[in-house]
């Protein structure tokens, strides 16, 4: 049935269809050789078929792959890839392997790894939508398309979530937490991309369709990134009240990787409040820490270090904010494009706190250098931002101009020019001004 054949198909031209019916029923035992020819028409193992779950080769895939979620559980996500990439896949069911290729994947996305997380996660997902898997599909897409947002490549995130997304409402699967997980991880591609009209109008809906329908998990899903977007319409106030009732909604499942993740988001937005409030956004940075230190990737534990230490640095503590700076860097590293643009304008503003200047514009010329490389995008944009307001403090003036005019590049709104012997386009369509 999983397969998608009738008996008559998967007994082609080496049984006849009484005979697959026989071995259904219990009433005859199929030779080795017979076992090896159904196992391949249908995709899994002999051992399977003669064993079920207790065959030796599933039970060994089981224990591994049951080691290798505590690894990653534990943010040893190098020890959880090894073992995975170990396991010999034909030698276990398709159900099994799917869940093994989907730890490997979010192994590889703990690791920074996101060219070998996409390498395994595109044909996990054509599989899954070629046998109408439709709630693996989801789960699979939701995946790609933050792993897409990551790398950058806005358009093909919305792209191929928006298609999952049709195929699950065709199948009925509405409102179900892959669903809205699903349809939340686009909502964050569009705020990415800068629809954040679409954005807003889409996150109401599916606030609606969560409170109606959808379980606790969904909702803290939706509302989470619905915070998101009313953060990129400058909502703050809003941003804060979605985002608290996301945890609340999240806090009461299972622990798992979602609640420090959302702390992690709550700290950023009370550092962004006007006036910003470091000191709330420690305790919550704080308690995203203590969960993150077990299941974090090593981009978020470093984008919650330099955080906090952009917190420290509100508080008039530079040299607190350097030590937890350049701790985040060490976990970045050079793969963490934006997050590391960022880590090095936070210690940047450290190291000028402290009067050393020169190495400060080190560190933002290091933060331009490197975000001259990376893709547009609204995040582009608003660190460009960032950058073009401390070259203002340096006094490299023609610096911040070419950061700005970057920065709107960025977010796509380009250049206009005019000829100086023409009316200035702003006064086109109007009348000339009187003389007196």
């Amino acid at each position: 049935m999983r397969a998608g054949l009738s008996q008559t198909a998967l007994a082609g031209d080496d049984f006849s269809p009484s005979y697959v019916s026989l071995i259904e029923a219990g009433r005859r035992t199929p030779t080795d050789k017979a076992l090896a020819v159904l196992a391949e028409r249908l995709g899994t193992t002999a051992d399977y078929l003669r064993y079920g779950d207790k065959a030796p080769s599933e039970e060994r895939a089981r224990l591994e792959l049951g080691y290798a979620r505590i690894a990653l559980a534990n943010g040893e996500a190098a020890e959880a890839r090894n073992r995975l990439l170990a396991l010999d896949l034909s030698s276990i069911a398709p159900r099994h392997q799917a869940e093994a290729l989907l730890a490997l994947a979010h192994a590889h996305e703990a690791l920074g790894d996101l060219d070998a997380a996409v390498a395994v996660l595109e044909p996990l997902l054509a599989e899954a939508r070629e046998h109408a898997r439709w709630l693996q599909a989801a789960v699979v897409a939701a995946l790609l398309c933050g792993i897409y947002v990551e790398a950058g490549d806005l358009s093909h995130s919305i792209e191929l979530g928006e298609e999952v997304l049709t195929e699950l409402d065709e199948a009925g699967l509405s409102a179900t937490d892959e669903h809205l997980r699903l349809a939340s991880s686009i909502l964050w591609s569009y705020y990415q991309r800068g629809d954040l009209l679409f954005a807003a109008h889409r996150a109401s809906g599916l606030i609606e369709l969560a409170e109606r329908d959808g379980t606790r998990r969904g909702r803290g899903s939706v509302y989470w990134n619905a915070s998101l977007v009313a953060e990129g319409r400058g909502e703050y106030a809003e941003a804060r009240r979605l985002t608290e009732r996301a945890i609340a909604y999240l806090s009461e499942e299972t622990p798992n990787r979602d609640v420090p993740r959302l702390r992690l988001h709550y700290g950023w937005l009370l550092l962004r409040s006007n006036p910003p409030e470091p000191v709330a956004a420690l305790e919550q940075l704080g308690l995203a820490m203590e969960g993150l230190a077990n299941v974090g990737t090593e981009l978020e534990i470093g984008r919650c270090l330099f955080e906090t230490g952009r917190a420290h640095l509100l508080l008039g503590d530079a040299a607190r904010a350097e030590e937890l700076t350049r701790a985040s860097l060490e976990r970045i590293g050079d793969s963490g494009d934006f997050d590391a643009c960022d880590a090095h304008i936070v210690l940047g503003d450290a190291l000028a706190a402290t009067g050393r200047l020169d190495e400060a514009l080190d560190e933002y010329r290091w933060a331009a250098d490197r975000l001259a490389m990376l893709s547009a995008g609204r995040q582009s944009a608003s660190v460009w931002r960032s950058l073009g307001d401390r070259l203002v403090t340096m006094g490299d003036q023609a610096a911040a101009a070419r950061a700005y005019a970057t920065g709107l590049d960025e977010a796509g709104i380009r250049p206009t020019t005019f000829s100086m012997t023409t009316r200035h386009p702003l006064t086109v369509g109007f009348s000339e001004p009187n003389e007196s």
